[in-house]
């Protein structure tokens, strides 16, 4: 069993440290891109804001998250014009993102056991909603960090995202217009602290293995596979580390080889 409690201490951390790379900002600071195309550092976190208002929803009032689904104008660009609403001059911006993650998680953890919330194109439990929030707080958090020209120390919260991202190995697929893969896949990483993260079947014959950072990032789309340290062996797993896609929605255009910390994808 997943310790939600646990869960949304660690999504609390996560966001604390995006928190603490921005919060000193200059108000024209907000404004330096991102490797998001067309995103600042304030579409990056107005997109937080927004997500975690509309999970918020999904929590506590069902019927008017699909009501936001139906109303929006244009389903291809609900990530955009949802950040897009949620653009707010940096102080205020800041202290919206403050309030919503914190209703979020009061929200997440007044969820009775068992029940599915509402998502886009799938149900999840709330335990699954934290670990997403963590994913999509790490990740963006990385491209507020490229921004600024910061590099992060990896945390033993990647295991969340780690493991959501071995999760979706099936959604990858089929974000791309593809076959879900039948063959089992192990995924061995080097956690941040030296020690091993394993996911699926040992005795499996299609093997991605390498540090646990650099998976995140591929599975975030946030590096390019070329330019990770990870060895797949065997063709499942050879075509997911071209697919592999945590988060929901379409699939991102990615980032191109070599194209290092310029380039990115939304999710």
């Amino acid at each position: 069993m997943v310790d939600l409690t646990a869960l949304l201490a660690d999504l609390a951390a996560e966001s604390a440290q995006l928190d603490a790379l921005v919060v000193a900002l200059p108000p024209d600071a907000w404004r330096r891109p991102t490797p998001a195309p067309g995103w600042t550092i304030a579409h990056q976190i107005a997109h937080l804001a927004w997500t975690d208002h509309v999970a918020r929803l999904a929590a506590t009032d069902p019927a008017a998250f699909y009501g936001s689904v139906i109303a929006a104008p244009d389903p291809a660009r609900l990530v955009d014009d949802g950040a897009a609403e949620f653009l707010a001059p940096s102080a205020r911006l800041l202290a919206r993102w403050r309030s919503g993650r914190t209703a979020l998680a009061e929200a997440l953890a007044a969820v009775p056991p068992g029940e599915k919330l509402p998502w886009y194109g799938t149900r999840m439990s709330a335990t699954s909603m934290a670990t997403a929030r963590i994913m999509e707080t790490w990740a963006h958090g990385e491209d507020v960090a490229e921004a600024l020209g910061v590099t992060r120390t990896p945390t033993a919260r990647l295991r969340h995202v780690a493991h959501l991202g071995f999760r979706t190995l099936g959604h990858g697929f089929a974000a791309h217009g593809r076959a879900a893969p039948t063959a089992p896949v192990r995924v061995t990483l080097t956690a941040p602290d030296g020690s091993t993260w394993a996911f699926g079947p040992a005795d499996a014959a299609d093997q991605v293995a390498g540090p646990a950072l650099d998976f995140c990032l591929l599975v975030t789309q946030r590096r390019h596979r070329a330019d990770l340290a990870l060895v797949a062996t065997g063709p499942t797993a050879d075509e997911w580390l071209d697919v592999a896609q945590a988060f929901a929605g379409p699939p991102g255009a990615g980032r191109k080889p070599g194209a290092g910390r310029r380039a990115g994808a939304r999710a």
